[in-house]
This record gives structure tokens, C-alpha cells and sequence, in this order.
């Protein structure tokens, strides 16, 4: 079986981590990432522009807040997954959301442009995923500071997104 196909064990991520790859259901996490991106667009493309705006609580990041964060995370950890599945050593730094997320202008963009943004970036991340020989997936680097394996790098990214998608319908955002 392709060790893509089997969930990373806990020795190939942060204990932190441990959250989104849980949020991954069982099955080929490559059609899990295909079927995220249509599930999340159709979700999310009827909500109107102004509520697209509002954070669901004092303190609480907008819908296109969540939109752009979740495709600044992907380009984050899609980055990291090419480093680490290329067997790069180097130590790749954490990065910090709350930093970003104020500074990134979602707001000022349209609901519809952040979308096409996450299906474009989904589709550059399934590239890369879908050209990796089979040796690539247990390689392991370092990012933030903790052990990661780029298997482990493709679960979080899928599970990141699903943590994110699950507190919009917990909200009532979406």
C-alpha cells in the first residue's frame, strides 16, 4: 500500500498537529483534498458579501478572513511539503496567523476572489502532491521547530482546512 494512503504516524508531526490529521477521514487523502475543494467553494459561494465580513464573535476572524488564512496556510504548508519531500534538512520556521490574517486585506477583496484563489493554490498543492515518487512521502525535515514527515505535511493541510470548514458550520457563518 502507498504510504501516502496510510495516515502518518505520531513520530512524524507535532503532537499540535495531532487535531487537523484526525479531522482527515479514512480513504486516499488525495481525493479527500479534490472532493475538500469543491465541498468548501460550493459552501461558502452563496454567503453575501457584507456577511462575508463580519467575524461570527468579538474578536473572531471574517468568513473571508478564514478564506484567505486558510489559503495562506496552504501555500505555508505546500512549501514545506516540497522542502521536506526533496529531502531538504534546512529548518523551516513556523509562521505566525494572527500576524498575518489582520494584514492580508480579505476584506477588501470579494468572497468570489478568495475562492478562485483556494481552487487555483488547491490546484498547484495537487500538482506537486500527485508528482511525488512513492520515497518522498516518509523523507522528514523540521518546521517550527518539530519533526515532520511530508506525509504528515499533506494531512495537516487537509485536516487544517476541515478544522476551519467545521467551526464556519458550528458558527452558523456558512
Amino acid at each position: 500500500m502507498s504510504a501516502i494512503l496510510q495516515r502518518p504516524a505520531a513520530d512524524e508531526h507535532a503532537p499540535s498537529h495531532e487535531g487537523y490529521i484526525r479531522h482527515v477521514p479514512a480513504g486516499d487523502v488525495r481525493m479527500h483534498l479534490r472532493t475538500q475543494l469543491h465541498e468548501t467553494i460550493a459552501l461558502c459561494s452563496g454567503v453575501d458579501e457584507r456577511r462575508a465580513e463580519q467575524g461570527y464573535g468579538p474578536g473572531k476572524w471574517s468568513l473571508k478572513e478564514i478564506i484567505g488564512h486558510i489559503n495562506d496556510a496552504e501555500r505555508v504548508f505546500a512549501y514545506r511539503l516540497l522542502r521536506v519531500a526533496r529531502g531538504d534538512q534546512t529548518p523551516l520556521p513556523g509562521f505566525e496567523q494572527d500576524e498575518w490574517v489582520p494584514t492580508s486585506g480579505a476584506n477588501q477583496r470579494t468572497l468570489a476572489s478568495l475562492l478562485l484563489e483556494f481552487a487555483a493554490i488547491r490546484a498547484s498543492t495537487m500538482t506537486l502532491i500527485d508528482s511525488l515518487p512513492e520515497e518522498a512521502w516518509l523523507r522528514r525535515g523540521t518546521a517550527g521547530g518539530k519533526p515532520v514527515s511530508a506525509r504528515a505535511v499533506v494531512y495537516i493541510l487537509a485536516g487544517h482546512e476541515r478544522h476551519h470548514v467545521s467551526i464556519l458550520r458550528e458558527r452558523n457563518v456558512v
